[in-house]
């Protein structure tokens, strides 16, 4: 029975071979460096994929170097009228972990834009073990009127190339629909938990999830294992001029002498470069083994209130500008991890939920009022039902 199972699955993966070996002859390939690049936050970089400035490559460990070439968080932008869409892409490492879905660690999801303007999950990119070179039709038989699109690149990977397929009579271009909005990015800073850990799909990534339900480009700095608050990541952040807000998630990867001395002057880099940008701080989850466990039980609480006590301190010497997430349900309880540590797709959503109406009111009191914002802003508050009148009976 279990030979025969086997067998089937085989045959089914080969037909679906077949069938995306034949769609792709019918296909054009498109470099998505000529398309829009989202969620990126430095033009420096090293490679167009890479995460951080080629300057910091002297000034930072070789393993935040090395991690900082994953490319999580970008996405590619376009508009096609294409029937058919699909992707080809050179992965850097091809790299395996065993309690994160490949999917996510190094598959691209496609969305498309809606006619009301909301985010729509098509289709994954499930990468192949043996070949660094991925391909995928995402999606056959569409209408063939012009349409928005977007892919997400893998989390836990980094990217040589990638190229858009379409029809090869079909037009694609950059978007021309301003979704998520040019000039306004949120700048995430953290660990391997910000950084996608461990997401089932790229799409479900926490940073990604804010970027579609705020219309708002968000880069993610999230560098497993490297969220140590080193200052030469503060001061390269400040220098992104797109900047609207700064989130800083780094307590799980620092101990409680690192939340107690580098918060401070880490998060004053901030200030001072760039005082009109809010600085939204958030502290680090309580694992559930933490209940159970009487060293992390302890342990965990004592590095937020080391990260809390510096907040209060820069908060006395100015209140402007500077806001405070906790950690109660941050991933969603019980069910919001995958290992103990990193986060399930249940643990990102409730993340987004939890920040993104402290983002917005950062947004609003820092003055950037666009009419997104203020309709987003809007969708948070609950309106009063007006009674209905009682007819009068004659």
């Amino acid at each position: 029975m279990c030979k025969l199972l086997k067998s089937l699955l085989v045959a089914v993966a080969l037909m679906a071979c077949f069938g995306t070996m034949a769609a792709e002859k019918e296909m054009k390939y498109v470099n998505a460096l000529d398309l829009r690049i989202i969620n990126k936050g430095f033009d420096d970089s090293l490679t167009p994929y890479t995460r951080i400035p080629a300057c910091l490559k002297d000034s930072v460990r070789p393993t935040l170097w090395e991690r900082a070439q994953c490319c999580t968080g970008m996405a590619v932008r376009f508009a096609t009228n294409s029937k058919t869409v699909g992707v080809r892409y050179n992965l850097l490492w091809n790299t395996h972990m065993v309690h994160m879905a490949d999917t996510g660690l190094k598959g691209v999801d496609l969305y498309r834009l809606s006619d009301s303007g909301e985010w729509e999950y098509v289709n994954t990119c499930r990468p192949y073990k043996t070949d660094s070179i991925q391909r995928k039709v995402f999606v056959e038989n569409l209408k063939g009127d012009m349409r928005e699109f977007m892919i997400y690149l893998p989390l836990y990977d980094g990217m040589n190339w990638l190229e858009v397929g379409v029809e090869k009579d079909a037009t694609i271009s950059k978007p021309v629909i301003d979704n998520p909005l040019s000039n306004k990015q949120i700048v995430f800073y953290g660990t391997s938990i910000l950084q996608g850990g461990c997401s089932t799909r790229t799409g479900m990534c926490g940073t990604n999830i804010i970027q579609r339900d705020l219309g708002l480009e968000c880069v993610n700095i999230g560098i497993s294992g490297e969220g140590k608050m080193d200052f030469c990541m503060a001061r390269a952040m400040a220098g992104i001029k797109d900047a609207v807000a700064f989130v800083i998630d780094p307590v799980p990867n620092c101990t409680e002498m690192m939340c107690d001395t580098l918060t401070y002057d880490f998060i004053n880099i901030l200030r001072t470069l760039r005082p009109e940008v809010p600085i939204i701080m958030v502290e680090g989850p309580m694992y559930p083994y933490a209940k159970f466990d009487s060293f992390f039980g302890n342990y965990l609480p004592k590095k937020n209130a080391a990260f809390h006590k510096n907040y209060l301190r820069l908060k006395a010497e100015n209140p402007d500008n500077l806001f405070y997430v906790d950690c109660d349900n941050l991933y969603g309880g019980q069910e919001g991890t995958v290992d103990g540590v990193h986060a399930t797709d249940i643990g990102f959503v409730a993340y987004a939920k939890k920040l993104e109406p402290v983002i917005m009111q950062a947004l609003l009191l820092a003055g950037d009022v666009k009419a997104k914002l203020v309709a987003e802003a809007e969708k948070q508050t609950p309106k009063k039902q007006t009674p209905k009148k009682k007819k009068s009976k004659k």
